[in-house]
């Protein structure tokens, strides 16, 4: 059994649980809602539909996260199956990744189908050219969920669900506010500064994912900035991935 056996299997649970069907449905309430109240927008109808359809992914992939992805280990341990895989020639780390990657695939798959459906009601604007926008920003808000995911999993492999859940919403809160942490900490005593830029780089910049603003007025973003998204989440799940790990391996089940 390897970390693909793993990824596959956590990716058909995933599928399977009510929680990401329910939020599939809340996002095309939601884009059903924004319709109802276009009328109300004062000839910004198109910008809510698209600020409001965007903001659901990663919004609702976050509670996927938080009610999912915080108890993944937690539920093995707990059905008492994690003893059955670890005994095996399964190391723990491989463990780890294929928990990650079997959520995040789930979570890919949840935002497509969300932003599939907001290109949808755009096209029945008449709006069918924001289709290059919203898929640029469909895909940074997966990358977002990927390295949310990452932080879930490994405080899942270290705590309880509650204490991972609080503490990858805090991950996830302080990560949207990490570039103006820098900026404060430019205007910072020394003293204070070098403290306040190490946590803002250890924190997630998770503003680096963040193209609302210009997929709502029809405008995409540039290929240098898809590509540093990329590298970026990919690098930080690394480090977050093999921080848990470590941790992972000196956890006693008994």
């Amino acid at each position: 059994m390897n970390a693909v056996l793993i990824a596959q299997n956590t990716f058909r649970e995933a599928i399977r649980d009510r929680v990401l069907a329910g939020m599939v449905v809340a996002g095309l309430v939601l884009l059903a809602i924004a319709q109802v109240a276009r009328p109300l927008a004062m000839g910004e109808g198109v910008r809510l539909t698209v600020d409001l359809g965007l903001s659901s992914v990663t919004m609702l992939g976050l509670l996927v996260v938080m009610l999912v992805g915080t108890s993944l280990v937690a539920k093995e341990i707990e059905r008492r199956t994690i003893f059955n895989l670890l005994s095996r020639p399964l190391p723990r780390p491989v463990y780890l990744i294929g928990k990650w990657a079997g959520l995040s695939g789930a979570l890919w798959v949840v935002s497509a189908v969300l932003g599939f459906a907001l290109w949808g009601v755009l096209a029945l604007l008449g709006r069918g050219a924001y289709w290059a926008p919203i898929a640029q920003s469909v895909y940074l808000a997966g990358l977002e969920l990927t390295v949310v995911t990452a932080l879930a999993v490994m405080f899942s492999a270290l705590s309880t669900p509650v204490l991972s859940s609080l503490y990858t919403l805090g991950f996830f809160l302080a990560g949207q506010w990490c570039d103006d942490l820098r900026t404060f900490a430019l205007r910072a005593p020394d003293s204070l500064r070098h403290l306040l830029e190490f946590v803002a780089n250890v924190l997630p910049n998770l503003s680096l994912f963040n193209m609302r603003t210009l997929a709502a007025v029809g405008e995409t973003t540039t290929a240098l900035h898809l590509s540093l998204a990329s590298g970026y989440a990919l690098l930080y799940c690394g480090c977050v991935l093999a921080l848990g790990a470590a941790a992972f391996e000196s956890r006693d089940f008994r």
